[in-house]
C-alpha cells in the first residue's frame, strides 16, 4: 500500500511545485508588460503639452490666473468656472515654467487608479489578478492616451475610485470605522471639485449608502444620518467652487443647469416660465439628435452603451472621441458565474449601469466622460477572466487544456490590441527626435499644432500691450505670450455681427471698438467656409472690402492668418 501512497505524495508536491512555477512566470510576464508600459508613457510625457483641451483649458486658465497675478474672474471662458482641483495642482510647476510636470501628474492619477484596482484584487483574489487588473485598466486605450495630457479625468476618476472603494471597507467592517465613511467622503468630494462628471457617482453612492446601511442594520434613522453625514463632509471639500461660482454667476454649479438657476432668481418675473428651465442646446431628445446629426437609427443609438466598447474612435464625435476595449464588457458577465464576493460584484455592477444611464442623457457622449466606470469595469472583467479558469480547470484533462489555452489567448489577444494601439499612438506623436534633442521646441509643435507658427509669430514680433481675438482656432490659447481671449460659439458670433455692421461703415467702426482687440489669429479656410455657408456671395465682397480698409494681414501660414487692425 505504501508503494502505491508514495508517488502520488510526489505527485501532489510536484502539482504544487508547478502551479508555483507557473505563478511566478505569470506574475513575471505581467511585470514585463507593465514595466513596457509605464517606459512607453514615460517617453510620451517628455514631450511639450499639445493635447486639446490643455491648450484651451486646463493648462491655458491657470497660465492665465499666473500671467495675471492672481484669480481674477473670466467671463468669456465658460469652462474658467468648472471645479479645478487638478488645474490648481498644475499651477505649481507652472510657477516655474514647466509644462510638462502636469502630465506626469496626471499620468501619476492613472497609475494611482490601477493601484486601487490592483489592492482590491490582490485583497480579494491574488497578487497576480491585482496585476492583470492593473494592466487591463492603465493600458485601455482611453486611459493610456488620457495618461499623455494634462488633462483631469484621470484624477476624477482616483478620487471618485477611492471614495467607492472606502465606502466598501466600511461596509466590510459592518458600519464600524467610520474613518472610512469620512475618507470615502473626502474623496467623493475631491472627485466633484475636479471634474462635474463626480456630481453622478455622488449622487449614487449617497443614495445606496443609506439603502444599504438601513438593509444590513435594519436600522432606518442612522442610515439617515449617515448619508446625512456623507453629503456634508463631501460638500464641504467641494464648496469652495460652488461658493465662488454662486457669488460671481448666481449659479452653484455654473454652467450647470443654468436655466433652472435663472428661473430661480427671476421666479417673480411674469416674463419667467418653466418652459425655459428645460431650454438648452439639447432640447430635442438624443434619439433625434444622433439621427440628424449622424443618421442613426434609433437602435444604433440605443445600443450606444455597448456600441462604446467596440467602436470608439479618437477626434470622432460619432464614435465618441476615444478608444475602450472590449474585455471589458465582453468578460463581465462571467464575474457572476460564482457568488464569491457577489454582495461587490452587484454593487459595482449598479454603478456602472447607473452612471452609464445618466451620462447617456445629461452629457455628451464622449468615452473621457464615462471613464468613472471603467475601474470598476476592470475589476468585474478580471473577476470574470478568474471564474472562466476556475471552471475550466475542474473538467476532464482534454477540456482543461483547450479551455485554458482559449482563455489565456483571448485575454491576450485583447490586452495585446491596447499594446497595439499604445504602438501606433506613439508613432503619431513621434516623442523620441525631441527626446534625443534632435528636434527643438519650436519644431515638435509645429509638427503637431497648426497654429503655432503664427502664435511663435505674435509672441516674438507684437508689442505686450495687444489683444489678441481668436477666430476659429477651437479656444486653443494656452502658447499665445499676449494677452488674448475668445467666445464660445468659437468667433461664429462676432463674424455674423461684423458682417451685418459691414453695410454702414460707421456701425462697423463703432463694433471694432467694442470688440477691444488689436489683433485676430484666425483659420483661414474655417472663417471662408463659415462665411460662404451663410452669407450670399454679394454680402460676403461686401464684407471682405470693408474688412480691407480696417483690417490688415500681417502674418499668414498652415491655413492660419494674423490680422492687424489698421
Amino acid at each position: 500500500m505504501r508503494g502505491f501512497m508514495q508517488p502520488s505524495g510526489w505527485g501532489d508536491c510536484y502539482c504544487m511545485l508547478e502551479t508555483h512555477w507557473n505563478n511566478k512566470i505569470a506574475t513575471s510576464l505581467l511585470c514585463i508588460a507593465i514595466s513596457g508600459f509605464m517606459i512607453v508613457e514615460i517617453l510620451l510625457n517628455l514631450t511639450p503639452p499639445i493635447s486639446r483641451d490643455a491648450l484651451i483649458h486646463h493648462l491655458a486658465i491657470p497660465g492665465l490666473w499666473l500671467a495675471h497675478g492672481g484669480f481674477y474672474e473670466i467671463p468669456w471662458a465658460d469652462f474658467s468656472y468648472y471645479p479645478m482641483n487638478i488645474d490648481l495642482l498644475y499651477l505649481i510647476p507652472l510657477y516655474f515654467n514647466n509644462d510638462i510636470v502636469p502630465k506626469f501628474i496626471h499620468f501619476a492619477f492613472g497609475c494611482g487608479t490601477g493601484l486601487l484596482i490592483y489592492c482590491y484584487l490582490k485583497n480579494r483574489l491574488s497578487k497576480n489578478w491585482g496585476l492583470l487588473g492593473f494592466l487591463v485598466f492603465c493600458t485601455t486605450p482611453a486611459v493610456a492616451r488620457l495618461s499623455t495630457t494634462a488633462y483631469i479625468d484621470l484624477g476624477m476618476v482616483f478620487f471618485a475610485t477611492a471614495s467607492i472603494l472606502a465606502f466598501v471597507r466600511w461596509r466590510d467592517g459592518n458600519y464600524k470605522h467610520t474613518k472610512w465613511l469620512a475618507l470615502s467622503a473626502v474623496c467623493m468630494g475631491l472627485a466633484a471639485g475636479s471634474k462635474y462628471n463626480a456630481l453622478i457617482a455622488w449622487l449614487f453612492l449617497n443614495l445606496v449608502m443609506v439603502f444599504y446601511y438601513s438593509r444590513d442594520t435594519g436600522k432606518g434613522l442612522p442610515a439617515l444620518g449617515y448619508g446625512v453625514t456623507f453629503f456634508a463632509l463631501a460638500l464641504v471639500v467641494v464648496s469652495p467652487w460652488f461658493i465662488k461660482n454662486y457669488i460671481q454667476t448666481g449659479n452653484p454649479i455654473y454652467p450647470l443647469f443654468d436655466q433652472f438657476f435663472r428661473f430661480l432668481h427671476h421666479a417673480g418675473e411674469k416674463s419667467a416660465s418653466i418652459a425655459q428651465i428645460g431650454e438648452s442646446r439639447w432640447t430635442s431628445n438624443i434619439f433625434q439628435r444622433r439621427g440628424v446629426v449622424f443618421g442613426e437609427s434609433f437602435l444604433e443609438t440605443l445600443f450606444i452603451p455597448i456600441r462604446m466598447f467596440f467602436q470608439g474612435k479618437d477626434a470622432s464625435n460619432q464614435y465618441f472621441d476615444g478608444v475602450l476595449n472590449p474585455i471589458l464588457i465582453i468578460m463581465v458577465p462571467f464575474a457572476f458565474l460564482t457568488k464569491n464576493l457577489n454582495r461587490d460584484k452587484v454593487f459595482f455592477l449598479l454603478f456602472s449601469v447607473f452612471f452609464l444611464f445618466m451620462a447617456y442623457f445629461l452629457t455628451v457622449i464622449r468615452i473621457r466622460y464615462i471613464l468613472t466606470v471603467v475601474p470598476f469595469l476592470a475589476i468585474l472583467s478580471v473577476i470574470g477572466i478568474k471564474n472562466i479558469v476556475e471552471w475550466t480547470s475542474k473538467k476532464p484533462s482534454q477540456v482543461r487544456r483547450a479551455g485554458l489555452i482559449g482563455i489565456f489567448a483571448v485575454t491576450i489577444i485583447f490586452i495585446a490590441f491596447n499594446f497595439l494601439y499604445l504602438k501606433n499612438y506613439f508613432k503619431e506623436i513621434g516623442p523620441v527626435k525631441y527626446i534625443l534633442n534632435q528636434e527643438t521646441k519650436d519644431e515638435f509643435l509645429s509638427r503637431h499644432i497648426g497654429s503655432y507658427p503664427a502664435m511663435q509669430y505674435i509672441n516674438e514680433n507684437l508689442p505686450d500691450n495687444v489683444r489678441i481675438f481668436l477666430m476659429f482656432l477651437g479656444r486653443r490659447g494656452y502658447y499665445i505670450d499676449r494677452p488674448y481671449y475668445h467666445e464660445i460659439s468659437f468667433g461664429m458670433n462676432t463674424i455674423n455681427n461684423m458682417v451685418k455692421a459691414s453695410a454702414d461703415k460707421q456701425d462697423f467702426r463703432a463694433y471694432l471698438q467694442s470688440l477691444d482687440c488689436t489683433h485676430i489669429l484666425m483659420r483661414t479656410n474655417l472663417v471662408n467656409k463659415y462665411l460662404h455657408d451663410n452669407f450670399p456671395e454679394k454680402t460676403i465682397i461686401r464684407f471682405l472690402d470693408i474688412m480691407k480698409e480696417y483690417w490688415t494681414p500681417v502674418y499668414e501660414s498652415k491655413g492660419y492668418a494674423v490680422w492687424e487692425r489698421a
